[in-house]
C-alpha cells in the first residue's frame, strides 16, 4: 500500500526531512513538500550579503530542484491544517497524508514594536540584507545600532555576528573615527542558553572591537532616529539593524497545535506532537530545557530533528532501520569579521545546564563556514 508523507515548509528542516524520507522510503510512497516561496535562501549567508561579500545568487536556489530527487513540490499558501485528519488545505485544494511533518518555521512580526519596521532594516530576510547593503554603501559615518527586539529569537549568534561584521566593514571603509557600532539586546546576556562562560567570551570579543553592549533593554517603540525602551531610557541611532520579534505562523495556531508557550510542544527526542503521526521540528517548536529556557531555534537543530523524524517514519512504514532519537547536540559558527570566526558546540540537553564550549576565532573556522555553505547547496540542490 502506497503512503504519503506531507512536509510543510522547505527551510533547512523541511528539506532535510523530505530528502531523507525520499532516500529511505520505497518508490511507490509519495513525499510531498508544501512551501509558499519558490526559492530557498540559505539564511546563514545573509550576514555576508549585507556587507557586500557575496551576491544573492551565491546562496539561493530554486526549490523546483527538489523534483529531480523524486519529491513532489506544491507551491502555495497553506490555509488550514487539520492535524487529526492529517490534512492541509493549500490554495483551495485539500491534501491528505499518512504522516504530517510541520516545519513552517517562525514568522517575523516587526509591527509588534511601533515604528520598528519604518525606522530600521530586518537582519533576517533577504530584502532586509539588501537594504542594509545599500544603506552601508551610502553611509558616511555615525552611530549604527544592532537591536534584538525580543529576548527569544532564532540563530542566537546572528545579531552579535552582524555587529562585528558591520564594525569590520566600517573600519575597512575608514569611516570617520566618530563612527560607532552598538548592540542593544532584550536578552540578559549573549546567547544565554550557552551559559555565562560563552556569554563572557562574546562580550570580550565585542569589547576588543569597541562595540558597546547593553543587555536587558526591551525596546518599546522607535521614532525619529531614537529607540525608546520599556524602562523609560532612550538612545539615538543613524542606522538601525534589527532582529524582529518572532511569532508562530497563524495557520499553526489556528490548527490547535500550540502549547502554552505559543509554539508547538513535541517529545524532545522524537519530535512527535500530541496528534498521532504528526511531527513538528525546527523553529516552529518550543522544547523546554531544565535550566528554564527553551532549546534555541537554529538550523543545526532543525537538521538533526528532521533526520530523526524521517528515519522514524520510514521505520514505521517499512519495518527497517533503528529507532532514532534527537540528542540535543549542536554547533554554530560565530563570524567576527576580517576572515575570522569562532565555533560553539556541545550538548544542549545536558543537565542541569547545557554543556557548550566556544572555540576562539581563527581563519580556519571562517573557512569552515564558507565550506559548509558550499556543501549544503551542493548536496541539497
Amino acid at each position: 500500500m502506497a503512503r504519503t508523507a506531507l512536509v510543510l515548509g522547505a527551510g533547512i528542516g523541511g528539506i532535510v526531512a523530505a530528502e531523507t524520507l525520499r532516500k529511505l522510503l520505497p518508490p511507490q510512497d509519495r513525499v510531498v513538500v508544501v512551501e509558499r516561496e519558490r526559492n530557498h535562501v540559505f539564511a546563514p549567508s545573509l550576514l555576508w550579503h549585507m556587507t557586500g561579500e557575496n551576491d544573492a545568487a551565491a546562496f539561493t536556489r530554486p526549490l523546483s530542484a527538489l523534483k529531480s530527487k523524486g519529491i513532489e513540490l506544491i507551491t502555495g499558501d497553506i490555509r488550514r491544517i487539520d492535524p487529526a485528519a492529517l490534512s492541509v488545505e493549500v490554495d483551495g485544494k485539500t491534501l491528505v497524508g499518512d504522516a504530517l511533518v510541520v516545519a513552517l518555521g517562525a514568522d517575523y512580526a516587526p509591527e509588534a514594536i511601533p515604528g520598528l519596521a519604518e525606522s530600521g532594516h530586518n537582519l533576517y530576510t533577504l530584502a532586509g540584507a539588501e537594504e542594509i547593503r545599500a544603506a552601508l554603501d551610502s553611509f558616511k559615518g555615525g552611530r549604527i545600532v544592532v537591536l534584538t527586539a525580543a529576548p527569544a529569537y532564532k540563530c542566537p549568534a546572528a545579531p552579535y555576528e552582524a555587529a562585528m561584521l558591520v564594525d569590520a566593514y566600517c573600519k575597512k571603509r575608514k569611516f570617520p573615527q566618530s563612527t560607532e557600532v552598538a548592540i542593544y539586546a532584550a536578552e540578559p546576556a549573549p546567547m544565554p542558553v550557552t551559559g555565562p562562560v560563552v556569554g563572557a567570551q562574546i562580550k570580550m570579543m565585542l569589547e576588543k572591537k569597541g562595540i558597546a553592549y547593553s543587555p536587558a533593554r526591551q525596546v518599546a517603540k522607535v521614532e525619529s532616529g531614537s529607540l525608546h525602551f520599556a524602562d523609560g531610557a532612550a538612545t539615538n541611532f543613524d542606522l538601525l539593524l534589527y532582529v524582529p520579534p518572532h511569532r508562530v505562523p497563524t495557520v499553526v495556531k489556528q490548527a490547535g497545535l500550540c502549547a502554552d508557550s505559543g509554539w508547538i510542544s513535541v517529545d524532545r527526542e522524537t519530535m512527535e506532537t500530541q496528534f498521532p503521526n504528526v511531527y513538528a521540528l525546527g523553529d516552529v517548536t518550543s522544547i523546554p530545557l531544565k535550566m528554564g529556557r527553551p532549546l534555541p531555534k537554529a538550523g543545526v537543530f532543525a537538521n538533526g530533528q528532521a533526520q530523526v523524524v524521517a528515519k522514524n517514519i520510514a521505520r514505521a512504514w517499512t519495518g527497517h532501520g533503528e529507532a532514532a532519537r534527537f540528542d540535543g547536540h549542536g554547533m554554530c559558527f560565530l563570524e567576527i569579521g576580517s576572515g575570522m570566526a569562532g565555533v560553539g558546540s556541545g550538548n544542549f540537553y545536558a543537565e542541569p545546564t547545557p554543556d557548550v564550549r566556544m572555540r576562539y576565532p581563527n581563519p580556519l573556522w571562517h573557512m569552515g563556514k564558507v565550506l559548509y555553505e558550499k556543501y549544503w547547496l551542493w548536496s541539497r540542490f
